[in-house]
C-alpha cells in the first residue's frame, strides 16, 4: 500500500478465498476483486456473510465502488458480484475469453437457448492491455490464461510500487501454481502467463486469490515476485517450460474435483447470477451424472 492507494484483503475460511478492496485514497473510488457469495452444499442455500463484510467496509470508508472485477470463472466459490452491485453499484467485468468458458460449460450443463454464450451477462468484457480508471490510478488488464482460457490479472502502480492481483495463476511459494486440468486449461499457457508476471521487478507485490496453508503457518495473501522466483515449488528460476508442463500434468492427475465446482461454474459463468426460475418458481443447479 501507499498513501495514495488503499488495499484490504478479506479471507473466506470456508473456501480459502481472498477478496480485495482497492481504493484510490484521494477520490475514494474503489474496486472489489473476486468477491464471495457463501454457499452451504448440505442445505443448498446461499448467504451474504462475506459480501456484507465488503459492503460494511466500503460504507465505513465512504468509498464509491466503480468496478466489480473477476479474475476468472471460479470453480471453488460463487461470486457475489450481483449482490454487491445492487448494494453498492459498480461495473461487473471479466476477461473477454469468458465466452470460451461459457461454450464449454454451456454444453456440459445442456443450457437452453436462453443462456447466451457471448459474455453479455457481464457488464464489460476486458481485453489484454486494457486500462480501467480508478480515480487517479489506472488498472491494467493482463491476460494470464492457463488455469482457464479467460484468466486475467490486474496491475496497479502507485508511486514506485507495483501491485498485481493474480487470481489463481500463482499460490504461495510452498503451494505452487494453479491446476490446468479443467476444460480449456493449458499448462504451457500457464507457464507463459506466469513468466509475464515474474518478469516484473522483484519488489512487485502479488495478491493471491487463495491460500491453503499448512499447519505451520497462517493464511497469507501477498508475496513478492522475488520470493516466487526463489522459492515457488513448481516454477522457481531454473524450471524449464517442458519441466513445468510435465510436473503440472503429474500433479493434476492426482487432484480431485473442487467441492463446489458444479454450483460455482453454473453461477459464475452467468456473472454471479443464478439460473432463471423454472415453472414452479424454484431455481435449479444441475449435476451432470457420470460426465466428469
Amino acid at each position: 500500500m501507499s498513501e495514495q492507494l488503499h488495499i484490504e484483503a478479506f479471507y473466506d475460511t470456508d473456501t480459502f478465498t481472498y477478496s480485495y478492496l482497492v481504493m484510490d485514497v484521494c477520490t475514494r473510488k474503489a474496486a472489489l476483486i473476486d468477491s464471495v457469495l457463501n454457499y452451504d452444499a448440505k442445505s443448498i442455500r446461499t448467504n451474504n456473510t462475506s459480501a456484507d463484510k465488503l459492503i460494511n467496509r466500503i460504507q465505513a470508508l465512504q468509498a464509491e465502488v466503480v468496478w466489480l472485477l473477476e479474475t476468472h470463472v471460479h470453480a471453488d466459490h460463487l461470486s457475489a458480484a450481483p449482490y454487491l452491485k445492487q448494494a453498492l453499484g459498480g461495473v461487473i467485468a471479466i476477461g473477454e475469453r469468458v465466452c470460451a468458458v461459457q461454450h464449454v460449460f454451456g454444453d456440459l450443463f445442456n443450457c437452453d437457448a436462453d443462456f447466451a454464450r457471448d459474455g453479455r451477462q457481464f457488464d464489460r468484457l476486458l481485453h489484454d492491455s486494457e486500462q480501467l480508471e480508478l480515480g487517479a490510478h489506472a488498472i491494467t488488464v493482463i491476460a494470464t490464461p492457463g488455469h482457464t482460457p479467460a484468466c486475467v490479472s490486474y496491475v496497479i502502480d502507485s508511486g514506485a510500487q507495483r501491485h498485481i492481483f493474480v487470481g489463481d495463476t500463482l499460490f504461495m511459494p510452498d503451494f505452487g501454481t494453479a491446476r490446468c486440468d479443467f476444460p480449456g486449461g493449458d499448462a504451457g499457457a500457464l507457464y507463459d502467463s506466469i513468466q509475464k508476471l515474474l518478469d516484473n521487478p522483484g519488489e512487485t507485490l502479488l495478491y493471491l486469490c487463495h491460500d491453503y496453508p499448512p499447519a505451520t503457518r497462517t493464511p497469507q495473501y501477498q508475496v513478492s515476485v522475488a520470493e516466487q522466483r526463489e522459492q515457488n515449488i513448481h516454477i522457481q528460476d531454473g524450471i524449464s517450460r517442458d519441466d513445468f508442463i510435465a510436473l503440472r500434468k503429474r500433479r493434476d492427475a492426482t487432484l480431485s474435483l473442487p467441492a463446489l465446482l458444479l454450483p460455482s461454474v453454473q453461477v459464475n459463468m452467468r456473472a454471479g447470477h443464478f439460473p432463471e426460475p423454472e415453472s414452479n418458481g424454484i431455481r435449479y443447479l444441475k449435476l451432470p451424472l457420470n460426465a466428469l
